[in-house]
């Protein structure tokens, strides 16, 4: 997360006041959908919603910055709240921006809270037929079949990140058409980009913000710029930056489409990371400047809320702000087909909010998977019960959030960078990896009181906790095992780190996660907080996938050892209670467990998983009889790396092994 301070003006607050006193929560809010342009060739349609209005008006402009109103007309107020006007003529290629009159004063210019499309930074918005920017085909994409969540394999990724190296052989780099390239190789040969996620085999990318946000000037597409882009300015347009040409307001639209459409020809989904829960500047804000005091949540004391950590948090329990969020998702769903939500900070929403964007998008079609971030920046104004956080979790179904238990439990805490846990070889972390790998669901054989974080079970089902053990506001694997690690260590044995800590995450019983990168070892150069560092911090260097091939490949097997065998997805909590039983071991910093029978239907039977997270080989007791090895010493071959008798299997140091009878 990027913290942005922000400054409220005293204008704007004596008006956040003021309509706080006439109970907006009681303003008109429209029934049908939120439309502020709607384009014919014979009159375009503008309408702008702000109930405590004195006037509203429509400037239209021939370009997208600069130069004067073309002219400018005044909106007629609706009973439900909203402002319109029809202009005559065919304005296509021209733009419009909307102000609206509070206490006798013109409030600055905006593109409205929904614009569908804009100019070069997103300062007005565009006219313009949506149906003009479909690639060829569009009519057709559909997203890849998918049947359970329990299927899901996430892989998180920047934009500039995954195709700015000059060894990525990707000719649009950083911008969406990167991920439409195939054949792309680095300088060894090693596939890169789109083919790099096909043969590595995940079927879910989730994409770093990408709408349409303030910390990038697009005008200036030469030089180089960063930014995570936590900073929201117009989400409903697809962000300028990662588009060839930023002032057409079109192309941003084509090309996002072209890359969707290429992912799923690919076999993949497509993830959006949304980020309602706050804006980059208040006063600056397209919802300020349409209904100002309506969108934010406010303290007693009349000042802004802050469980966002960025000076704002948004009102998701506000009746126009829920329809904006369920009404956004769903315009990503139905003009982009994107599958899938991450939401930032989801625990600032309230649960209410959150089961209706469910609903409504299980409405189109159930498997498109939701997913966030079940804690805030520091406590939203709302109480934590009516909030969409981490322990509030079994009352959003189909919803899930991010296990950090597992994550430190592997890794160390997320407050001290140099702190390691079970991969290092510190004992006391067995519980918190075992509640990550029953999903965070109840079961019997977890000591919830010795967890680090969550005293109890937070998941329904299994499907609802995100198993990951880096992401991108945080040190990648790479960096955190070698901060952990004594400054002598070896090469070597942070690879056997990093091979164990992925695959407790790709057989957890949760919904894997990995970070970009991590299948290649890169690193940020302990950069924790990288969000806008430069691009030598944050690429994905793609020599490294040829240097440590052993790696890749390594995350390559687990992945396809994971989609081949339901015995470690079995995305129900009842399934993982009968068939997931936790063997007794002596040994601390060592976790083993079994998946009983034909767990899920596998064709393999009772599969044994051990992660070792000792500098020495443990011995493990099991039935007597024959096991087939499928993972051990840092291979992963499913069709079997020998045989092994039952009564006590040694494994090796810092390692993890698998084996089926």
């Amino acid at each position: 997360m990027k913290t942005i301070n922000i400054v409220c003006t005293a204008s704007l607050l004596s008006l956040s006041m003021a309509a706080g006193a006439q109970n907006m929560a009681q303003w008109p809010i429209p029934a049908g959908p939120i439309c502020e342009m709607t384009y014919v060739p014979a009159a375009t349609r503008f309408s702008v919603w702000g109930p405590m209005a004195e006037r509203a008006r429509v400037n239209l402009y021939a370009a997208g910055e600069g130069d004067e109103p073309l002219a400018t007309h005044d909106l007629v107020r609706s009973m439900d709240g909203t402002w319109s006007t029809q202009v005559s003529g065919d304005l296509q290629g021209k733009f419009y921006t909307f102000q609206l009159m509070y206490e006798g004063k013109w409030l600055d210019e905006s593109p409205g809270i929904f614009a569908k499309a804009v100019g070069v930074n997103g300062r007005r918005a565009a006219i313009i037929d949506m149906d003009t920017t479909n690639p060829e085909g569009w009519e057709s994409d559909e997203r890849p079949q998918l049947n359970s969540f329990a299927d899901v394999i996430l892989y998180e990724m920047h934009h500039r990140d995954y195709s700015i190296d000059p060894e990525s052989g990707v000719k649009y780099k950083g911008k969406f058409l990167a991920l439409t390239e195939r054949g792309t190789k680095n300088a060894a040969g090693a596939s890169t980009g789109l083919d790099n996620l096909i043969e590595l085999g995940v079927n879910h990318v989730h994409l770093l913000p990408s709408y349409d946000y303030a910390s990038v000037d697009e005008s200036k597409p030469d030089v180089p710029q960063y930014n995570w882009g936590y900073d929201p300015l117009n989400y409903n347009v697809p962000e300028g930056s990662y588009a060839t040409n930023a002032a057409d307001p079109a192309v941003r639209i084509r090309e996002f489409k072209q890359m969707v459409q290429a992912l799923h020809k690919a076999g993949i989904r497509v993830v959006l990371d949304v980020v309602y829960n706050h804006v980059f500047d208040v006063a600056g804000s397209n919802f300020e400047r349409t209904a100002p005091g309506y969108f934010y949540r406010r303290r007693a004391d009349g000042t802004l809320a802050d469980g966002s950590g960025c000076g704002n948090e948004t009102a998701s329990e506000m009746p126009m702000m829920r329809k904006y969020m369920i009404e956004s998702v769903l315009y990503w769903v139905n003009e982009y087909h994107i599958d899938g939500f991450r939401f930032d900070l989801m625990g600032i929403h309230d649960i209410e909010t959150m089961n209706a964007i469910r609903n409504a998008v299980s409405s189109i079609d159930p498997t498109i998977f939701i997913y966030g971030e079940g804690w805030a920046a520091a406590s939203p104004v709302l109480p934590a019960e009516q909030l969409a956080m981490k322990a509030n979790t079994s009352g959003l179904p189909g919803i899930a959030a991010f296990g950090d238990e597992m994550r430190d439990g592997l890794r160390g805490p997320w407050n001290n960078d140099a702190d390691g846990a079970f991969l290092i070889g510190r004992p006391g972390h067995e519980e918190s990896i075992k509640f990550g790998i029953v999903g965070a669901i109840d079961h019997p054989q977890v000591d919830y009181s010795k967890v680090n974080y969550s005293q109890a079970p937070w998941a329904a089902q299994p499907t609802q906790m995100i198993s990951y053990v880096s992401c991108h506001d945080d040190m990648c694997l790479a960096d955190r095992v070698k901060a952990t690690l004594p400054a002598k260590a070896k090469m070597e044995e942070r690879i056997r780190l990093h091979k164990l800590a992925e695959t407790a995450v790709l057989t957890s019983q949760g919904v894997p996660f990995i970070w970009t990168g991590d299948e290649v070892m890169r690193d940020k150069k302990g950069v924790h907080n990288s969000y806008n560092s430069p691009d030598s911090i944050n690429v994905i260097p793609w020599r490294q996938k040829s240097e440590f091939a052993d790696v890749y490949k390594y995350i390559k097997e687990l992945i396809a050892l994971r989609k081949h065998h339901p015995a470690f997805r079995l995305g129900d909590a009842a399934k993982v209670v009968e068939h997931l039983e936790f063997l007794p071991v002596k040994q601390a910093n060592v976790v083993a467990y079994r998946l009983k029978g034909h767990a899920g239907g596998d064709v393999w039977e009772d599969i044994y998983i051990v992660l070792n997270g000792n500098r020495k080989a443990v011995k493990v007791d099991v039935p007597k009889g024959e096991y087939t090895v499928v993972c051990r010493d840092g291979q992963v071959d499913e069709a079997g790396l020998g045989i092994v008798k039952g009564g006590r299997v040694s494994v090796p140091a810092q390692s993890a092994m698998i084996f089926y009878k």
